[in-house]
């Protein structure tokens, strides 16, 4: 079994918050895969099932109901009642370090002052696990971060957020079955923006179609 673990904060104040991405995706995966309704468990809310992995692929979903500052307690109770070792984890995130729409997976590392990933570390004992970093880009001055973390998404952001949820949500098996580099194409693929039509000119190397 694989454990999903969305980062974000409870409560209808924080849900559509950037720091709230990670609840986001596993919505997303909830309803893309049709897995069952959420219910309270290990500190946190949980749903389980199959994703059409190869052989398929058994994860278990969970959002802590914790603050962000302690989604380690959740996290570390779901994986002892389990038995899931880190290396089974799979954490989504925000990240600041990344541009907007922007997916990167990673093992192991630090936390870069991210206190959701900070209270794992502590709870587990272990920086085996993977991350899945989802761009939210930076303020550019550190005093407006936390404004910025804690500020809801713009209206604006729908045009990247809404794909990059689909798209994460429909890769999701690979990642489930080990494939990360697979995960970070497909979502590549399906963010990708349409190439731009030229409208002033035929082709290069094409002649202009001829009067009749």
């Amino acid at each position: 079994m694989r454990l999903l673990v969305g980062l974000g904060n409870p409560g209808e104040r924080h849900a559509r918050q950037r720091h709230n991405i990670g609840f986001m995706a596993l919505d997303a995966i909830v309803r893309r895969h049709g897995l069952p309704a959420w219910r309270r468990k290990f500190q946190g809310m949980v749903t389980e099932g199959m994703l059409p992995a190869v052989g398929g692929a058994r994860v278990l979903l969970l959002e802590p109901a914790t603050f962000m500052n302690l989604s380690g307690r959740a996290v570390a109770e779901a994986a002892r009642f389990h038995k899931i070792a880190p290396a089974d984890l799979i954490v989504f995130h925000d990240e600041l370090d990344l541009a907007p729409g922007k997916v990167r997976v990673k093992l192991g590392g630090g936390t870069a002052g991210h206190n959701g990933l900070r209270s794992i570390d502590a709870s587990l004992g272990s920086r085996e696990f993977r991350r899945v970093r989802m761009g939210i880009g930076h303020p550019g001055d550190k005093e407006r971060v936390t404004g910025h973390v804690l500020g809801d998404f713009a209206k604006a952001d729908r045009e990247w957020l809404e794909p990059l949820l689909d798209a994460v949500a429909e890769a999701v098996p690979l990642l489930a079955a080990g494939d990360d580099a697979g995960f970070m194409n497909r979502v590549a693929l399906r963010t990708r923006p349409p190439r731009e039509e030229i409208e002033d000119g035929p082709p290069r190397g094409r002649a202009a179609p001829r009067a009749e």
